[in-house]
């Protein structure tokens, strides 16, 4: 194993500090971007490719699927060559099979390359916050791991954005692939800014089943399996409310096109914000304070979406946004610190059921919005985020060896 005793970790405001964040900044702008470009317009896929809202759903789910499968696999590829090394060539693979999403013909064929996208993609959450865990000072890793959470939020708003007026324009493909040229230059601008690894722990004794035990312990773990199921219901929630709000602002009575509808996906600075103030808020208040109080937003901006005037709608997604944001910067920091044994492990279980519940739920939340309507979308969301408060706040009444505040 690569020696690493007495690397305490770059201090706050260090430029190697700051290297690394606006390299994760990138790498968020290049997988989030990528992974979600065609949510934004899901109802031009649908016409294009003679599917159902439920089926052009299946785009975003097969990507989220394959990076759920893939976190795993990457986790323990970081182990044989490190975390940086590992992250880089996802970016580079991610590229490659993206490009060849614009490309081919037929829907299944589109529904493969996505999954192998995704695999691709995923080397980037599973290992990202392991990264920093390695590379940044134990004391600023709340901070840190918040930034990285709400760069993530640019490049889903980028990826959303960018591809709607290009799509109006030329098809779903085009829009598609402008969003992936962008990210390729995110990938190189990661690739040149990351400094030099001194933390990186390597190790040729990381077999495919050694981080199956690692991730089996962390599965036993009762307070990791609590924080897991936030990834799951909240993220499940989140993206079925993204998924089917288009369908719905394209019939009456607001009737937008689009690009209109896109532009909803500013609400995604809502998170940019909220999650790097939870980082600091959690310091001061407790994670545990900071994470039931973003679900309770999240809940409060989703009955807000239920209004039949635009404006409250929109004030509803931010409210929303923010809410989610910030409580999945608090859950996906505190696997990192939580975690004993399989940090990099219990990283990537995070969010293999962190992309579970986009695939499954998001998918699930199509039929919920075919037979119901957007009421009954919303009493979805709004009980999966219930379910997950009362997690927490069950566990941590129940427990006394609740994760530490």
């Amino acid at each position: 194993m690569t020696d690493v005793a007495g690397w305490r970790g770059h201090d706050r405001g260090t430029p190697e500090y700051r290297r690394i964040v606006i390299a994760l900044g990138f790498a968020g702008v290049a997988t989030f971007a990528q992974l979600y470009s065609p949510q934004g317009i899901l109802p031009l896929v649908a016409r294009d490719l003679h599917v159902t809202a439920a089926q052009s759903a299946l785009l975003i789910s097969a990507a989220t699927i394959g990076l759920a499968v893939g976190v795993l696999p990457w986790s323990w590829l970081a182990g044989r060559i490190g975390c940086l090394p590992a992250m880089r060539i996802a970016l580079v693979a991610a590229v490659v099979f993206g490009s060849a999403v614009v490309v081919v013909p037929g829907f299944e064929a589109v529904l493969v390359l996505r999954v192998l996208e995704g695999l691709a993609l995923g080397g980037v959450p599973a290992l990202a916050i392991t990264y920093l865990h390695e590379e940044v000072r134990a004391s600023h890793t709340v901070v840190a791991a918040a930034t990285y959470v709400s760069g993530t939020t640019i490049g889903g708003l980028l990826g959303r954005i960018v591809a709607a007026p290009f799509a109006e324009l030329g098809g779903w493909r085009l829009g598609v692939g402008v969003v992936l040229a962008l990210c390729a230059v995110a990938t190189v601008g990661f690739v040149l800014i990351t400094p030099k690894p001194f933390g990186s722990r390597r190790s040729e004794q990381a077999t495919l089943v050694w981080a199956a035990k690692a991730a089996l312990a962390n599965l036993r773990n009762v307070g990791m399996l609590v924080l897991f199921a936030q990834a799951f219901l909240l993220m499940g929630g989140f993206v079925t409310v993204y998924n089917y709000l288009a369908f719905r602002l394209e019939a009456p009575p607001f009737e937008l096109g689009a690009f209109a509808t896109s532009l909803l996906f500013l609400a995604y600075l809502a998170g940019t914000y909220t999650s790097r103030q939870a980082g600091g808020s959690a310091r001061r208040f407790g994670r545990r304070a900071v994470l039931l109080t973003g679900i309770a937003v999240m809940i409060a901006g989703a009955l807000l979406t239920l209004a039949t005037q635009l404006v409250a709608v929109i004030v509803g997604l931010v409210v929303f946004t923010g809410g989610f944001f910030a409580a999945h910067a608090i859950a996906s920091g505190w696997v990192g610190a939580r975690a004993t044994v399989g940090r990099a492990q219990a990283a990537s279980l995070y969010n293999v059921f962190y992309y579970l519940g986009s695939s499954l739920i998001g998918w699930v939340g199509g039929f919920v919005y075919g037979g119901g309507g957007w009421s009954a979308t919303i009493a979805l969301v709004a009980g999966l985020a219930v379910l997950a408060a009362a997690l927490v706040v069950v566990y941590a009444f129940r427990s006394r060896r609740a994760p530490a505040s």
